[in-house]
């Protein structure tokens, strides 16, 4: 471990208030305006045990690793900032790297992956007080919904409950919703057009207000019929990158330029590329994005 990363050990051991006082006087980013996208790195996985990517198995193992290749994606030009959980977020922030970007807080991260209880997806991790207190900019919730499970109304309830509480606070509220069933004991995601309307449907309706609300979802092909389903501004998941990197970076672009995407929060494909070039990963993935004027 490098003295960078004893130093904030010693620091979470001894002084953690530090935390508290780094959110206090950190620079904050505003949200793009209508004229650019969002993008955003999602560092959210390994709280839900969900460390492989690719054949890799533990690619995300290794904190200090993982918190090297944040930092160099957080330092590129373009990159607005970071969604990720409590550990993840205050690491950054005690090393600086918060400074100047969004920083989005991930909320339900009980529906640990492979778990019998995986959809039962308590909240775990930030609330919509806590997002707020530390002066974050909004905060992000996973909704699967299988309609063989009857956990779903549970988490769906949940995601409910913190829509409404972040639009209270005036933050955004990410919400992702999932339309997904079981195979040989394994939760898996239906993304036919089909499903993918059908959780768009439910999952904009969720809380109290939609004014704050903001879509995640995944990139598919038929991406027109996906957007007809909804007016919520949507940004772009990145999933779990088992295509080659062209590929997914070709369904991307096409998917960027539907009106209502507004960018992308995209982890594992750009944190963990083939060739471990996380700079040029990242900088590949903004030139994707359009800068557009709209009426």
């Amino acid at each position: 471990m490098s003295t960078e990363y004893e130093a904030l050990t010693l620091t979470r051991a001894h002084r953690p208030q530090a935390i508290a006082e780094a959110a206090a006087g950190r620079t904050r980013r505003a949200w793009p305006d209508r004229d650019r996208p969002l993008f955003v790195i999602a560092a959210d996985h390994p709280a839900r045990g969900a460390l492989g990517v690719r054949d890799r198995p533990m690619a995300m193992a290794g904190r200090t690793e993982l918190l090297d290749r944040l930092r160099v994606a957080l330092s590129r030009p373009g990159v607005d900032g970071v969604l990720g959980t409590p550990d993840i977020l205050e690491d950054l922030l005690l090393l600086g790297a918060l400074e100047d970007r969004l920083a989005i807080g991930s909320m339900n991260r009980g529906g640990l992956s492979g778990a019998a209880f995986e959809l039962d997806d308590r909240f775990t991790a930030y609330d919509a007080d806590s997002i707020a207190a530390m002066g974050y900019d909004g905060g992000k919730m996973l909704c699967r919904i299988d309609p063989e499970d009857h956990a779903t109304a549970s988490t769906l309830q949940a995601c409910a409950r913190a829509v409404s509480a972040l639009a209270a606070h005036r933050m955004a509220a990410l919400v992702e919703p999932m339309w997904v069933g079981r195979a040989g004991g394994r939760v898996h995601v239906d993304l036919t057009p089909e499903a993918v309307i059908k959780s768009v449907s439910v999952g904009q309706a969720l809380g109290t207000t939609s004014a704050y609300t903001w879509l995640k979802l995944p990139a598919i092909d038929e991406m027109d019929r996906v957007m007809a389903a909804t007016t919520l501004p949507v940004l772009l998941l990145g999933g779990d990158p088992t295509e080659a990197p062209d590929v997914v970076y070709a369904r991307w672009q096409r998917a960027l330029r539907q009106p209502g995407v507004r960018g992308l929060v995209v982890g594992r494909a750009l944190l963990y590329p083939p060739d471990d070039d996380v700079a040029a990963a990242v900088d590949l993935a903004h030139s994707l994005l359009p800068s557009r004027q709209e009426a």
